[in-house]
């Protein structure tokens, strides 16, 4: 059944049309090789590392013809292109690359690029529209829609409005459009066990409902009510918080993965997990200036990274979930320093470079001879990227 919310007009302007997209145009390899240019030693260790590790990223992932990447390298069968998930990380962790201090700008042009291929899963045809799991036709076969997915799409556009001078108000507008769609995917049925809750996925083959369907979307929801005021925002965001916080909140203060409809909770504690909802208690503490919600942040982030530490937990987790840890502990230290946030996050990046890259290709390597998937890459220039920005552009993440 459809869900049907008023709005107020603020809020009308905002999901209004979007800008054109057809003109950006194909990014080239330009921005890469100008990047190069650069004397190594103008550059941070963490920033080097990203320039080399994005640079394999384009070499063996990314092909120019089409703008599209490979899941994996190298390429086994199946699909030809990624997924939108490991796209969306993609794309982030060139965003997360626009942001360093001397080089940024050099790949200005390799965003646009993302965000204009990003718009090859989009699906116009459904109410609400939203990103298919994959690529639609003629690219694609297209695929269910992943709330996860378009949340992480949005928090996305989100960081390139803060990126962009002056704001950026299409990709605020596809934000909120997205929005409209995670809060479609609420559980409206009171009967279920922990009520509430965004679903998963519209697939029929799950009825999960997930911290990371919930956490991500309240950190969207927040985001736009920062930015317009409309309380649409802010009432919803809390929604998705509180039902985190009510039935995934384990007894050692971290939270749990998933609920199905039967009651089963699965216990697994992902990092990106606690990340999600380290960064939504500090959207909300910014939004309402209350002050249990950044204790809640602070609280999570204390027991996440003596969690992860213990007998490194880390390696036990992959990646891209740790990316999405340590952006939100930034956004955290953004409000509230602590130096054992970016401690860990260099540890984590410093024990990955020694363990797990391929110093021949600049490839990480974490499963041994195993394909290299773009998720990993994608989540490892991210970190490294991350670590080379000032401390003064922690809040332009998501």
């Amino acid at each position: 059944m459809k869900h049907h919310f008023s709005a107020p007009s603020r809020r009308a302007v905002l999901v209004g049309g979007l800008a054109a997209t057809a003109g950006w145009g194909l990014a080239t390899t330009a921005s890469t090789a100008h990047a190069a240019q650069v004397p190594s030693q103008a550059l941070t260790k963490y920033a080097r590392r990203a320039r080399e590790s994005y640079a394999a990223l384009q070499r063996y992932f990314y092909d120019p013809q089409t703008s599209f990447y490979l899941e994996e390298y190298p390429h086994t069968g199946g699909n030809p292109w990624s997924y939108v998930w490991p796209f969306s990380q993609a794309m982030i962790a060139t965003q997360d690359m626009a942001g360093l201090p001397e080089i940024g700008k050099r790949y200005t042009d390799d965003v646009a690029d993302r965000y204009t291929a990003l718009e090859a899963y989009w699906n116009a045809e459904t109410d609400p529209p939203g990103y298919d799991s994959y690529l639609r036709p003629p690219a694609g076969h297209g695929g269910d829609k992943f709330y996860d997915d378009n949340e992480w799409n949005a928090l996305g556009f989100i960081q390139r409005h803060y990126m962009t001078s002056g704001g950026d108000a299409a990709a605020l507008r596809r934000a909120a459009e997205i929005f409209d769609l995670v809060v479609f995917g609420w559980d409206t049925d009171p009967s279920h066990p922990c009520p509430g809750g965004v679903f998963w996925t519209q697939a029929p083959w799950s009825n999960d409902r997930n911290t990371v369907s919930n956490a991500p979307g309240a950190e969207v929801g927040l985001h736009l009510y920062l930015a317009t005021k409309d309380d649409h925002y802010l009432d919803w965001s809390i929604r998705m918080y509180e039902w985190v916080r009510t039935y995934m909140l384990a007894p050692n203060g971290l939270y749990w993965d998933h609920v199905d409809l039967a009651g089963n909770i699965e216990k697994t504690q992902w990092s990106y997990n606690q990340g999600t909802m380290i960064g939504a208690g500090v959207l909300l503490h910014r939004a309402t200036g209350e002050q249990k919600y950044l204790d809640h942040a602070r609280d999570t982030a204390a027991k996440a990274l003596a969690f992860l530490a213990e007998n490194e937990r880390y390696f036990d987790q992959p990646a891209r979930f740790h990316a999405i840890f340590f952006a939100n502990l930034l956004q955290l230290s953004a409000v509230e320093p602590h130096p054992s946030y970016r401690k860990a996050m260099e540890w984590y990046a410093d024990q990955s470079y020694a363990r797990f890259r391929d110093h021949t290709t600049g490839l990480y390597r974490f499963t041994g001879d195993n394909p290299v998937t773009l998720l990993e890459q994608s989540g490892m220039i991210r970190i490294e990227a991350m670590l080379g920005w000032h401390t003064s552009q922690y809040p332009r993440l998501t």
